[in-house]
């Protein structure tokens, strides 16, 4: 899951980052208001993580903007405001969720888990295409009655590809899944993920689109027998 963590306290934001990152997600990182307004209209985020107070532009300010623009992207408001007619403002601006600061991470990981799982229209902790069976939080797949531990580079591509099962996702897509704005990446590393993650789960899985990108075909993922159960 890829997820954009706008806050302005340095030594939080770093410590944050370190630990989402353990949850296999790719996390960018912004402390700008105004970059953060700039930036949510052009790229594809799973998942914002919100701070209110800002440098340029407040917090709830972006949240009513980027609604206005039909950005439907789930935002966690993250913030130290603690007064309830703020909070209710939050919420009323557009955001799925509201948590004050201090707080703890793994409140914060739970409460990711709920908003991201309303967003995608199911309710159990795992994710079920055909004979697959992925558990995001702990990168646990389930391949029939085979269980698999994923590395983070192939878990970040089924987990995207089953949340978006018969839908071609771009190269471009699928790298933003991986590397969020890291530099270096290898222009076939993509592909490599991709071999790999095909010897796992089969190779007729994981459709290639020539030209365009890859695509889960959930009628090649079916069962021959029972559905599997959540790793």
């Amino acid at each position: 899951m890829r997820i954009l963590l706008v806050e302005d306290d340095h030594p939080l934001a770093t410590t944050m980052l370190g630990m989402l990152r353990d949850e296999q997600n790719t996390v960018d990182w912004l402390d700008d208001g105004q970059q953060a307004l700039n930036t949510l209209p052009h790229e594809h985020f799973d998942l914002v993580i919100l701070d209110l107070t800002l440098p340029r532009v407040d917090g709830l300010d972006i949240l009513r903007s980027i609604r206005k623009q039909g950005i439907a992207t789930p935002v966690i408001v993250l913030t130290a405001r603690t007064d309830l007619e703020e909070k209710l403002q939050g919420l009323d601006a557009g955001a799925d969720d509201y948590l004050t600061k201090p707080f703890a991470m793994s409140e914060l990981k739970a409460r990711i888990r709920a908003v991201t799982r309303r967003a995608e229209g199911h309710a159990q902790c795992c994710l079920t295409i055909g004979r697959l069976s992925l558990t995001p939080e702990t990168g646990q797949l389930m391949i029939g009655d085979e269980r698999v531990t994923l590395p983070r580079s192939e878990f970040q591509i089924l987990h995207y590809l089953m949340r978006h099962p018969d839908q071609v996702a771009t190269r471009r897509r699928l790298e933003e899944q991986l590397y969020g704005w890291e530099q270096g990446v290898e222009s076939n590393a993509l592909e490599v993920h991709i071999h790999h993650l095909r010897r796992r789960i089969g190779k007729s899985l994981i459709r290639t689109v020539r030209g365009v990108g890859y695509m889960l075909d959930s009628a090649v993922s079916a069962p021959a027998g029972s559905t599997p159960s959540c790793p």
